[in-house]
């Protein structure tokens, strides 16, 4: 046990994965190891086919100068408080049965930096570090603890079109990674808003985090200034130092099983085994049929 530890507490020298891009260096395990190059970005960046870039300011700020941003004054808090004292997300608890859509105030709202409602867009606070798992390919692990509730880091890419997704899917092989996300929100009268983020080729660490059955992160889409979400990953619970961070790729919030679950087993032959270890392991990684259909003919009109 006392040589794990001070395995995983050695840093790789001189080698920041985020590039200097974020607000701590993140490590790499075995020294002298790195990860398939990439480019790295801290935030969403446009892609082929998005229909919003996700740098461009949507919403409009709040007024709230004397006063502290609260429910009912503040034009950002359209539900309830997000974040309690300690600035943790307050839905974390095994009463909330679905993720709560979180708005952050944003560069245009008369609030200080010190706002309660400004978490996501301050950006890593924890030394986390990339490392070399045994079956799994790289993964991302905390060198420190992390609270529960607390906000760990984004999943950030490129932000796509639909035919774009399905172009670069139709590209894999079995051998290749997807690192393709699609986020689907309900929203009234039965709509649903997608997001598509690719950090293959332009990301962040976010992109190091493996899927667990029994995950230690949850994911909540957060939006600041643009309609398109940030894709925010907080601490289900607490994390000890050494522990990998993981989050359900299924997208199920807290890991909340449904009955459609169990019958999510069809084309076994293009999903690649789970080897997260849990006690309720499926067998294998989440798989959206949706993104495999057959490719739609571009519009030459």
């Amino acid at each position: 046990m006392a040589a794990c530890e001070e395995e995983f507490e050695v840093p790789t020298e001189e080698l920041d994965v985020a590039q200097g891009h974020e607000n701590f260096p993140v490590s790499a395990w075995p020294p002298g190891a790195e990860p398939e190059p990439f480019q790295y970005t801290p935030d969403h960046v446009v892609g082929p086919g998005a229909d919003i870039d996700p740098s461009q300011i949507t919403f409009p700020g709040c007024v709230c100068v004397k006063t502290p941003c609260l429910p009912g004054s503040c034009s950002c808090l359209h539900y309830e408080e997000t974040y309690d004292d300690n600035l943790c997300l307050r839905d974390t608890g095994s009463e909330a049965q679905y993720a709560k859509p979180i708005f952050e105030c944003n560069v245009l709202c008369q609030c200080g930096d010190n706002c309660r409602n400004r978490v996501v867009q301050r950006g890593l606070q924890f030394d986390l570090q990339v490392f070399k798992t045994d079956k799994k390919g790289w993964g991302l692990r905390t060198l420190e603890l992390i609270s529960k509730g607390k906000f760990v880091c984004e999943y950030a890419g490129e932000v796509l079109g639909f035919s774009e997704v399905q172009r670069r899917i139709h590209l894999q092989t079995t051998n290749d990674s997807n690192y393709i996300i699609a986020i689907r929100e309900h929203i009234y009268n039965g709509q649903i808003l997608e997001t598509f983020v690719d950090p293959t080729y332009i990301g962040n660490i976010g992109r190091f985090l493996n899927h667990s059955c029994e995950p230690n992160l949850l994911m909540v889409p957060t939006r600041i200034d643009s309609m398109v979400p940030k894709l925010a990953l907080f601490a289900a619970k607490d994390i000890l130092p050494g522990e990998e961070l993981s989050y359900d790729y299924s997208g199920r919030f807290l890991n909340l099983m449904d009955s459609e679950d169990t019958e999510k087993t069809d084309n076994k032959k293009l999903r690649k085994p789970c080897y997260c270890g849990a006690k309720s392991c499926t067998g294998f990684l989440p798989y959206d049929s949706s993104l495999y259909c057959p490719l739609q003919k571009p519009d030459i009109n």
